[in-house]
This record gives C-alpha cells, structure tokens and sequence, in this order.
C-alpha cells in the first residue's frame, strides 16, 4: 500500500563519483517494500518527485536505503540535503521482482544506478537459499560502487566502459564467463537492457525500467511504454517498473 510519509534521514555517503546513497527511517516503508519497488521523492524546489530504486531494507532498524547519482538540478538538491532532515516520500511504489518460483541459480545484470535493485533482490534471493551470479557495468573505476557487498552473495563481475577496473566493455560482454543460470533479472539505461534482452533471448527473464515519472501512481500517462503484443500500452510506475523481458518493446 503506497502512503505518504516522511522519512528521516539517518546516514548520508557519499560511495562513488557522484552518486550518493541515503538511508532512510520510517517503520511503514521498511516493513512493506519488496525487491524491486521504488520511492517517489520530494525535493524542495522541485515540481516532480524524484523515483528511486530501493536498494536495502533493515526491517529491525526501520530504514530504507536508496541511492542516486547526481545528474541534473533535482539530484543536485536532494545531494545536498543531510543527515537529521526529512523527506517527503511516497512509497512503496510499483511493482515487485515476481521470485517465487523454483529457480536454483540467478543471474542479476544491473547497469550504473540500475545496481541497486539488484542488490536488494539479490539479498533476499540469497536468504531464500538461491544461488546468485552478478554482472555489475559502471563507466569507469569511479563510479564503482557496492562491489564488496555483491561479493558476500556470490559470484560477482565488474565491468567498466573503459577497462580502468575490472573486465573491460560491456555487461554483455561477461555473458561469455557465465556457465549457466535458470533466471535473469536486469535494471539499468535503456540500451543496456535492449542488448540483455536480446543476448538472452531465450531465457527466462525480467527488466526494470529507469524513467522520469509525473504522478508515480499511475494516474498520469507520463511514463508509459508500448506493449509487444501491440494492444496498448504500460504505465512503468504503476504496472512497473518490472516487466516480463518479453513483455513490452524497449
């Protein structure tokens, strides 16, 4: 159930150039939100809220943590806002990662600020006794990010558009090191996801979109996108941001 809140802000870091990751206290949000969904942010000065993948729960401390790279005005505000302020959130929203299904072994591909999801589901996959697999892409060494807490569930590949760390190309390219898997999931920029999709043709899989949002509740049309089987069209917001790979035209 979405609500409107606001969320303290316990810690503020800053992780890697330019992206900032905050957690957030609220008791509501922390015990509802599921790997996949997002907060629609408030940021003073700003028209529209800002969408932000959830990246952890800790359902005993009460926080939510999401993460951010700086890339316009709104980004740079809501970067300036620090520890002991409050955020007008509303949240949970969207839909889940469906992973209730007798999968052994999971592939998460996430793709710059498209990573933190992926962490979140690859958490509680692991806790679920699945075998995880990452495929993590960032431009350069810089932006590099969460990599050790990738490693504590499984096998984890870093790729960078220019080969300062790690392999060197594109998550696509680390398709070639990955053996087998019965599932994939994947977030990231939209050409990202249409060289995945179409790489993994033949597999299982599920996208989750990165898009500007009006309402983020799905009473707008801001934010839709065309279905494959011609017959209409998604709102990414409220039918998303999660989707069947095979499920909408990217």
């Amino acid at each position: 159930m979405i609500k409107k809140v606001e969320m303290l802000i316990t810690e503020r870091r800053i992780i890697a150039l330019d992206t900032v990751e905050l957690t957030l206290k609220n008791r509501h949000i922390s015990q509802t939100a599921r790997p996949g969904q997002f907060l629609h942010i408030l940021v003073e000065g700003q028209t529209l809220r800002r969408p932000l993948s959830i990246a952890a729960i800790d359902k005993e401390a009460e926080t939510v943590t999401v993460l951010f790279k700086i890339n316009g005005s709104g980004t740079k505000k809501l970067s300036e806002y620090q520890k002991g302020m409050y955020l007008d959130v509303l949240g949970p929203n969207g839909n889940r990662f469906p992973i209730e299904n007798d999968d052994k072994t999971i592939l998460l591909i996430g793709g710059g600020i498209g990573v933190p999801p992926m962490y979140f589901l690859g958490s509680h996959l692991v806790n679920q006794g699945k075998k995880v697999i990452s495929i993590l892409g960032f431009q350069s060494a810089d932006h590099v990010f969460y990599e050790k807490e990738f490693q504590a569930l499984g096998r984890t590949i870093i790729v960078t558009n220019d080969g300062s760390y790690g392999e060197k190309g594109f998550v696509t390219d680390a398709l070639l090191m990955i053996d087998d898997f019965d599932c994939y999931y994947t977030c990231g920029p939209i050409p990202m996801l249409q060289a995945v999709t179409a790489k993994l043709s033949d597999c299982s899989g599920f996208i989750s979109l990165e898009e500007r949002m009006g309402c983020g509740i799905g009473a707008c049309f801001a934010c839709v996108i065309p279905t494959n089987d011609h017959c209409g069209y998604k709102k990414i917001c409220k039918d998303g941001p999660v989707f069947h790979s095979k499920e909408v035209a990217l």
